[in-house]
């Protein structure tokens, strides 16, 4: 598997509205995004830092996995996404042959356009990961 970059971190919040004015108006950062992802039951906002990506996640309803994880475990860090220029199914089956837990067996749509697919944290030393190609 090829990583080429860190591609964003996302954070759960249990509000963007109430977020961003801290990465705004406090780090200077620039909302330049803001969508929903209905087959991921969330609505994210993303800003820029440098090059790499912050994408803000809010839940859009109560059995979303945002929802959840901010139930469980409060608001923060969810999980730290890398572009693989080899193809995410690509590094699906490569992890899967090192005996790497697999949340998706395949890519599905993200937001901003990307085609994704997550590792378990319990495979990758307690850190949801995120593979993630254009």
């Amino acid at each position: 598997m090829k990583i080429s970059k860190i591609e964003h971190l996302g954070i759960a919040v249990t509000s963007i509205e109430e977020a961003l004015p801290y990465y705004e108006n406090v780090l200077g950062f620039k909302c330049y995004n803001i969508e929903t992802v209905e087959e991921q039951k969330v609505r994210t906002a993303f800003l820029k830092v440098g090059d790499t990506k912050i994408e803000l996640l809010e839940p859009t309803c109560p059995d979303s996995t945002i929802a959840k994880f901010i139930e469980n475990r409060g608001q923060g860090i969810h999980h730290i996404a890398y572009k693989v220029e080899d193809g995410v199914n690509n590094a699906l089956s490569e992890c899967d042959s090192k005996g790497i837990r697999l949340i998706d067996k395949a890519t599905r749509g993200g937001a901003e356009g990307l085609q994704i697919a997550f590792l378990h944290p319990k495979a990758t030393q307690g850190v949801l990961t995120e593979l993630c190609e254009e």
